[in-house]
């Protein structure tokens, strides 16, 4: 087997480094530090330093010169860190020390090597997810204290600002207090991008960037973490995976669609059939009114919806001569007789729509067919439909995208925004004036960056576009994809639009194959892995998602649906590491089916012979049913319904 169709990368996964600093159990990974406990609970998710460009791109940096001197309840790291892309030149070294009584300091000592522009540089301290709500201690700049709170659903802006420290309660008894110097630092609520966490970072947005940096300044930087009161003493061993289906819905299955594809081709005959077996509810195409070739797109993706048996979901991006922009729409979807499921109105120079394109949209597009939802929001980050909320006296629902990787791009960080997924859902609910929230498109990558301050640079030859991942084409591409419709079928999505129908950022290869092979693990006509994920979800359309607990969600997850007397699980293994879960809840007799390094391949290069292959029959245990997987392995549990 191909080892990128592990996880897109093709390397052996990164081994991080256990340490202790006195009660406090943390990880070192690649010039980060990781996971920090207190026992079980979280005191911070990372820390970390990052170099962002002019236009919020993340330098990624080479490290050398590493040491790692560990002892049994203290730690000494130091390292260096060099960012070179495009006109970016920057080292630093980092000194990290963890102590017996709990104290943790890392230390940034910088350097810029040449002239460059740059949003920021310096340190990010993220504390977990599991904040929302709880009380917190302040320090700003100025040395004044007060007292606040972590923000329940997502903040639309920086909760605290002009901030020197902050301290929370981890347990009851044990406060843990973060010092930053160097820098001015604020806290926004990550979640508005998907990241499980609430970040603290240095450089307030209220200066303008981007900022000249000149050759030869320096940054020097200290974040600090302290332990106050009794820590409780360490845990025994962690218990054993255990992953539970509950017999309680959570709500409906939402309906799944795909993106028409962006390379423009259209779809053949087999593509067709491949597509249509996936039972998807609608088919997203992009339409940019004011610009040519439209009317093309729509011809295209109509009938496509009609021969893979779906319908449209259409987004209409206007400008300001709307009126006749969506009048020539309608007029072209009424001569088609496009199956449209519902409308989505964004404005070209919008970040989220406002009310009177909103407004204009239902009178021109809601009595189509008799009656079709026309909705507003953004074609951005949530962040986007949380600082301009849309008009929802104008609109039948809200609509807002998302991708996992704006901000992290390793997988540990990937699939720690599959909990905040559902979290977006929920806050948007808070404000939808109790409309739908349809989620459209999910993708692994930013399709395009809309706080950009400058020019992308141009793709260089042999490499991937920035909106391309090999995790697509991979095994833990499909785990990732099962864990995202469990959040957002949880968060109460009313549908939910996925990547697109070809191509490297779709659900299949074309039948050239992609553009760049070395680069990018699939076959030339072939499925990816998380095409399985929609034909095993397709087959349960207009079900109910089940509610689940994973013990560990972080190593594995999954998501339970039920139609009728049936039950289907799929679980994956987001690590590189075999994996054994014992699968509560179910009742009688299953079989399992599993999809891993032994038969991907097959999977991918004929799968109508792979799913029509049975799985192997397995009686549960009075206790569950263990089921190890292989690595980023996912497994198909099918039973009856209790």
């Amino acid at each position: 087997m191909n080892p990128m169709l592990y996880d897109g990368s093709g390397q052996p996964a990164p081994q991080p480094a256990a340490l202790r600093a006195g009660p406090l159990a943390l990880a070192y990974e690649n010039g980060a530090l990781r996971c920090i406990k207190l026992g079980s609970a979280d005191v911070l998710l990372m820390i970390y330093a990052a170099v962002r460009d002019h236009n919020w791109g993340t330098v990624p940096g080479r490290l050398s010169d590493e040491q790692i001197e560990a002892g049994r309840d203290s730690f000494r790291i130091q390292f260096r860190s060099e960012h070179v892309q495009n006109d970016v030149d920057f080292v630093w070294t980092g000194t990290i020390t963890g102590a017996a009584d709990g104290t943790v300091a890392f230390h940034f000592d910088g350097e810029a090597r040449a002239t460059f522009r740059r949003n920021r540089i310096g340190f990010c301290v993220l504390h977990p997810m599991s904040c929302a709500g709880k009380a917190c201690t302040i320090r700003t700049v100025d040395g004044q204290q007060s007292e606040g709170q972590f923000p329940l659903h997502i903040a639309p802006h920086q909760p605290f600002k002009n901030l020197r420290a902050i301290a929370h309660q981890v347990v009851p008894g044990v406060t843990a207090e973060v010092l930053m110097e160097g820098d001015t630092f604020e806290m926004e609520d990550q979640r508005n991008w998907t990241d499980a966490s609430y970040k603290t970072y240095c450089t307030p947005l209220e200066l303008p960037f981007p900022v000249t940096v000149e050759k030869g300044t320096k940054v020097v930087q200290t974040v600090t973490l302290r332990l106050s009161g009794t820590a409780p003493a360490a845990e025994s061993a962690p218990a054993p995976l255990a992953f539970t289906v509950s017999r309680e819905a959570v709500g409906p299955l939402p309906p799944l669609g795909l993106g028409a594809a962006s390379h423009g081709q259209p779809l053949r005959a087999r593509e067709l059939d491949r597509l249509k077996a996936l039972n998807l509810g609608h088919l997203r195409v992009d339409l940019r009114l004011s610009a040519p070739g439209w009317e093309a797109a729509l011809r295209r993706a109509a009938a496509e919806a009609v021969g893979i048996g779906a319908q449209l979901e259409v987004a209409a991006h206007v400008s300001d001569a709307a009126g006749d922009e969506l009048a020539a729409l309608r007029a072209l979807a009424d001569e088609l007789n496009a199956p449209v499921a519902r409308w989505i109105v964004f404005h070209a120079s919008e970040k989220s729509t406002s009310a009177p394109w909103a407004r204009l949209g239902r009178e021109r597009l809601a009595d189509y067919a008799g009656g079709t939802p026309v909705g507003a929001g953004t074609d951005a980050f949530f962040a986007e439909l949380n600082r301009q909320r849309p008009p929802t006296d104008d609109a039948d629902f809200v609509v807002y995208s998302i991708n996992p990787q704006v901000h992290a791009f390793d997988n540990a960080s990937l699939v720690e925004t599959l909990a905040a997924q559902a979290v977006t859902v929920t806050s948007a609910q808070q404000f939808s004036g109790g409309k739908p929230v349809i989620v459209s498109p999910v993708t692994f990558k930013m399709r395009w960056n809309p706080n950009a301050t400058g020019p992308e640079p141009e793709t260089p030859p042999g490499e991937l576009p920035p909106q391309v991942d090999p995790r697509q084409a991979s095994l833990f591409g499909a785990g990732w994809t099962a864990g995202s419709v469990r959040y957002l079928a949880e968060g109460g999505a009313a549908a939910l639009t996925y990547y697109e129908t070809t191509g490297w950022r779709g659900v299949m290869e074309t039948e050239d194959g992609p553009p760049v092979p070395a680069k990018f693990p699939s076959f030339p006509g072939g499925v990816y892995p998380l095409y399985h994920v929609f034909a095993d979800l397709g087959e349960f359309a207009g079900g109910e998602a089940l509610a689940v607990t994973a013990s560990a969600p972080l190593t594995t997850d999954g998501v339970a649906v039920r139609r009728g007397g049936r039950l289907r699980v799929l679980l994956a293994n987001f690590t590189a590491r075999p994996q054994t879960v014992t699968v509560r809840g179910l009742a009688g007799p299953v079989t399992i089916k599993t999809l891993d390094e032994t038969n991907v391949e097959q999977a991918m290069r004929d799968p109508e012979a792979w799913r029509a292959a049975p799985g192997q029959e397995a009686r549960p245990a009075s206790d569950g049913l263990p089921v190890t997987l292989l690595p980023y392995a996912l497994a198909r549990i099918d039973g009856a319904a209790t």
